[in-house]
């Protein structure tokens, strides 16, 4: 059995295949990458997997009707059989006016270097990678004698090629990497015990917080959560840390999704050229930074990527769309689209993030008289068609501007629709961390529901 080489000149030659065998237009995705990862715990390796991949999806269009399916058996016979079984997928799936490639002239016509991808990712020993986790769980481990367990460190790397080709000419590929380290440590109190974590990530190995500096900081997080008291029901202001207040751009991400939009499942339909939220609050998408962990030179149906405010100033400018969701709403694609290998096209930000104050973040717990410093949030209660917004909560008080004592077991609610109104304070302390990233935010009143 034939085994192939995945490239531009494989894409280009399914997709004549898939011409000539009657389908009307088509795009494809192959990926190839490895994958490592490494969980110790207690000094101890409790599991380490190390993988090669290689997959191909494939999508096909018989007029408005298409379908999509993807194999991991680069072969010619495995090749020659998922066309057989799209194509015929495709003739009997029903008729969708909406569906197609974005056209032609729209399609990406230079792809950047991103700086996506690190060099020196394979220089880098399963030895040194579990000596990273091990060093950042022992770092936590002898920070403070309260900490008296761990729920491990972990190390995981992921490095790979993206092929991604279109029946309308557009061919193109790049590599990325992705580093990152965490560890969880437990603290222990009188009899109670609490646990946080920190975490390190990033496309570039070098680039990587060391070990010992994020086991410190899971250490610092965990014994501030000690002696942690139970509240009385108030309405007070919430200061979301950087990784809370980002949990609210990722609620405001999903509710611009043109998904959400067309189905009506969004509290921001038809809010466009609106405001939405406080003359502070400017969020950027931008899949253009280089090296950042939500970039790449096009999207998922080979269109460019962008810089755009999607709120600016507290205005509604931009939804998030791909080619069909932007039909769906007599729109143009934003540039969103994102796919797994096999599926159809979804929507998903790149590197969505709210744009820095002026204010350090003591500062803005220094203008709290009495209110909370949020550091976790447990469940899943927001619903995106209301904005309502309930979930189960975890920080520090504020008393007098200063952090007082630690807070658990309360319920923090709200509206995500005056959420945003209310933001009274942006942070300075924005960092890309993630694909999703904010500084830290004060909102002006918030029910936090304890006893």
């Amino acid at each position: 059995m034939e085994r192939l080489d995945l490239s531009q000149q494989l894409a280009r030659e399914v997709l004549d295949t898939a011409k000539a065998k009657g389908a009307t237009q088509g795009d494809i995705v192959m990926v190839e990458g490895d994958s490592f990862f490494v969980t110790v715990r207690l000094g101890e390796v409790e599991k380490i997997s190390q993988a090669q991949e290689k997959r191909l999806g494939l999508r096909l269009f018989y007029g408005n009707s298409s379908a999509s399916a993807s194999t991991s058996d680069i072969s010619r016979q495995a090749i020659d059989k998922l066309l057989e079984d799209t194509i015929s997928m495709a003739r009997f799936t029903a008729q969708d006016p909406f569906s197609g490639l974005p056209e032609a002239s729209l399609l990406a016509r230079n792809i950047p270097d991103m700086d996506l991808f690190d060099d020196a990712a394979g220089s880098v020993s399963v030895d040194d990678k579990i000596a990273i986790a091990l060093a950042a769980e022992k770092a936590a481990m002898e920070f403070d004698p309260r900490i008296t367990n761990s729920e491990g460190a972990e190390f995981s790397n992921q490095s790979g090629r993206v092929i991604y080709a279109s029946s309308h000419g557009f061919c193109g590929e790049y590599h990325g990497s992705n580093f990152g380290h965490s560890v969880a440590p437990v603290a222990s109190q009188n009899g109670s015990m609490q646990r946080d974590y920190w975490y390190s990530s990033n496309r570039k190995f070098a680039r990587l917080d060391s070990a010992e500096s994020v086991g410190k900081r899971a250490a610092q997080r965990v014994l501030r959560r000690l002696g942690a008291r139970k509240i009385k029901t108030c309405e007070v202001p919430i200061v979301f840390d950087p990784d809370m207040a980002a949990s609210l751009l990722r609620n405001l991400s999903s509710a611009l999704s043109g998904y959400s939009l067309y189905k009506g499942a969004s509290f921001l339909n038809g809010q466009l050229g609106n405001k939405i939220a406080s003359d502070l609050t400017t969020v950027w998408d931008d899949g253009t930074i280089p090296g950042a962990l939500g970039s790449k030179p096009f999207d998922s149906e080979g269109l460019p990527i962008t810089k755009k405010a999607v709120v600016e100033n507290g205005f509604l400018r931009s939804y998030l769309l791909d080619t069909y969701s932007g039909k769906k709403l007599n729109m143009a694609s934003t540039g969103n689209a994102s796919r797994s290998i096999g599926e159809p096209p979804g929507v998903a930000p790149n590197n969505f993030y709210l744009a820095p104050g002026k204010q350090a973040p003591d500062e803005i717990i220094g203008s709290v008289k009495q209110g909370l410093y949020l550091t976790e949030t447990i469940g899943f209660g927001v619903n995106l068609v209301t904005g309502d917004y309930s979930r189960g909560a975890a920080g520090i008080w504020i008393e007098n501007g200063e952090l007082a004592y630690p807070v658990e077991e309360v319920t923090i609610a709200g509206n995500l629709k005056e959420m945003f109104q209310n933001i009274e304070m942006i942070g300075n302390d924005l960092e890309m961390r993630g694909r999703i990233a904010a500084p830290t935010i004060k909102i002006s009143k918030m029910t936090v529901a304890g006893e």
